[in-house]
């Protein structure tokens, strides 16, 4: 299983959203329907079949408004489960359980249909030996998560921020004069840790990042026959990594021309939510 998210980094993302539901005045609909001594016990359940990912954001988010709240997950991040399958249960303060309840499902439910995606993609290409990546394509203040949700389902993590690898992209490219010349100056400027990475769209473009020494090159939007080719030609000079028109149909073939890393954007930015439901006992 992943290892989890400290608390340290959720709950900061958790309280956010509770401020944002919460508003001005409270749960205005619990206050008034709700004694304030009541307490209820309830289910979380996958309404579908899928990969769960999140279980601590439930948590945090009903903890944060009864700190003395029992909640015990029968479920793993990471796991696959089947629909109608229990994945935790909570004894709270009723008020507070209402209160936390839709923020808690969301982001559980968004971070299970990330990794839920995130796992057909990884079978799909399943003895291929391409790994399939992530990217920076994400909900804004959601990112941590995000990744974290991908690794869940079996995925590996590009890079978090501008500030933990080198990417020359066709812009950088643009203001520099040539591949070659952006290669050249981002490896004059990488630490010895740093990574450097260059995007190119041609076989041309290939011969002469490769002259560079660039770790990683960047392959985008190629045809399949370019793919191999440029896997032909690379030989294990760099690690090449195939991105734009990826899909779960496309993918196996992309996977298969020998590329070491395929990354896709969908993971984060399009991975519809799991169905996940909070049942009173």
């Amino acid at each position: 299983m992943t290892e989890p998210l400290p608390d340290l980094l959720i709950a900061p993302l958790v309280r956010a959203a509770l401020a944002e539901d919460l508003g001005r005045a409270g749960d205005v609909t619990s206050q008034a329907c709700v004694r304030a001594d009541a307490r209820l016990r309830a289910t979380f359940v996958a309404r579908k079949a899928g990969v769960i990912a999140g279980l601590a954001c439930a948590r945090l988010a009903i903890a944060e408004l009864d700190p003395g709240a029992d909640f015990k997950a029968v479920a793993e991040d990471g796991a696959r489960v089947g629909a109608g399958e229990k994945l935790a249960w909570v004894d709270a303060n009723a008020r507070a359980l209402l209160s936390a309840e839709r923020v808690g499902l969301n982001l559980l439910g968004h971070l299970s249909g990330i990794a839920t995606l995130t796992r057909a993609y990884v079978e799909a290409v399943e003895g291929t030996g391409a790994i399939i990546v992530d990217t920076r394509k994400t909900t804004p203040g959601l990112r941590a998560l995000e990744k974290y949700a991908v690794r869940c389902g079996g995925g590996v993590n590009h890079r978090f921020g501008l500030d933990d690898a080198i990417l020359i992209k066709d812009n950088h490219i643009a203001a520099c004069g040539s591949v070659g010349e952006a290669v050249r100056r981002a490896k004059a400027a990488a630490g010895h840790l740093m990574k450097v990475e260059v995007e190119i769209d041609s076989l041309g473009q290939l011969e002469e990042a490769l002259k560079y020494g660039p770790d990683v090159v960047m392959l985008d939007n190629f045809a399949l026959a370019d793919l191999a080719e440029a896997v032909r030609r690379a030989s294990g000079r760099a690690v090449l990594e195939a991105s734009g028109g990826v899909n779960l149909e496309t993918v196996r073939a992309i996977a298969e021309t020998g590329v070491d890393v395929i990354s896709v954007g969908a993971l984060t930015h399009s991975a519809s939510v799991l169905d996940i439901g909070l049942d009173a006992a």
